[in-house]
């Protein structure tokens, strides 16, 4: 099915909720509306759900205009943060139910319904009614039925926000095995960066009601159009330091210099952009040296986020495993000017580094 949105925008009384913006998200394939809270995500599944109106614009299916076509008439499913599921209907009923109002079959029914309940895991819960299961356990029955509707559009929106850690990593691993198939275009909206990069072909970075960029996930990812972008894509933040352009790269702003080809800008003023991965506490060949003091050391998962205050900055470094580190210790952390984005003064990307392979 292919999906598209021409000119869309949304307004609230005087309030502008969504910038006008086109987007076609890519038929069968997975597309991640990745940005922050009250991005804009919602507003613009609604629209692509047929539940809202766009302000201006149209909505597009397979070159049919539905603008105004109401959810009912669309063959669209939903799954929410929320675990919404029917409360007096057991598991198997739950899931069987978009399969009963499409006239099939009993024999049919039975067999999908205990297919995809044991493609997730539910198959014991069956004859159990929602509330008698964790959290986990009911948005696995929401998604259930939503894949038995066997809608050609899906529509995600932040599904795993209200699941602890250790769940949200397990069905994290399911959804990509079940979004493999290619059946239906599947839209997922979060604000994690982990997620867009582990589901999404494609990725749409919003921020504050406009579309920033939208293209294969991982050439948004290495190559942010903007700060912007950079800023929403990075999880922490990716580390923002002031440069000037010299003859031979550029200078950091109280730090050393790096050697780089940058292209002609006529700008002197230029943001450097390291995200938390490419800093490192073990030089390697051509790594520059920031040292500093620890602020604070937090473990999260199997990762240690190492906060630094130095001459450039304050820094946070992603460091695989777990560290300790006494707080207002000394500590020098490495970068190599080939991982780090150079930012125009406008903001926009100037330089990026460059990907295996040569891209």
């Amino acid at each position: 099915m292919q999906l598209k949105l021409e000119g869309i925008s949304k307004r609230v009384g005087a309030a502008p909720w969504l910038y006008e913006m086109d987007l076609a998200p890519q038929p069968g394939a997975v597309t991640v509306l990745l940005g922050a809270t009250q991005a804009g995500k919602t507003s613009l599944m609604r629209i692509m759900a047929g539940l809202d109106t766009p302000s201006t614009g149209r909505v597009r299916v397979d070159g049919r205009d539905v603008t105004g076509l109401p959810v009912r008439q669309r063959n669209v499913a939903m799954v929410y943060q929320q675990f919404i599921n029917y409360p007096s209907m057991t598991v198997y009923d739950n899931i069987a139910s978009p399969l009963r109002l499409g006239g099939r079959p009993a024999a049919e029914i039975d067999r999908q319904v205990r297919a995809l309940a044991e493609r997730l895991h539910i198959e014991v819960f069956l004859e159990r009614l929602p509330a008698e299961l964790s959290g986990g356990q009911q948005q696995r029955v929401a998604l259930a039925r939503a894949l038995a509707k066997g809608a050609p559009l899906m529509l995600l929106d932040e599904p795993l926000v209200n699941l602890d850690y250790k769940l949200r990593e397990e069905l994290r691993e399911e959804l990509c095995q079940l979004f493999a198939s290619g059946e239906s275009t599947v839209v997922y909206a979060t604000t994690e960066p982990a997620e867009a990069l582990l589901l999404g072909g494609w990725t749409a970075v919003m921020d504050q009601g406009e579309l920033l960029q939208y293209g294969p996930t991982a050439e948004v990812f290495h190559h942010p159009r903007s700060i912007r972008v950079a800023r929403a894509f990075s999880d922490p933040p990716m580390n923002l330091l002031a440069a000037q352009a010299t003859e031979g790269g550029l200078q950091l702003a109280g730090g050393p210099a790096l050697a780089l080809a940058l292209p002609p800008t006529g700008q002197a003023a230029l943001t450097v952009g390291v995200r938390a991965s490419a800093l490192r506490v073990a030089p390697r060949a051509g790594d520059v040296a920031l040292p500093g003091s620890v602020e604070l050391a937090e473990i999260s998962g199997s990762d240690t986020f190492v906060h630094v205050q130095t001459a450039v900055g304050e820094l946070v470094a992603q460091l695989t495993g777990v560290h300790e580190f006494d707080l207002g210790a000394p500590i020098t952390l490495h970068a190599s000017p080939a991982q780090v984005h150079v930012f125009d003064a406008r903001g926009e990307l100037l330089l990026a580094p460059q990907r295996p392979g040569g891209r």
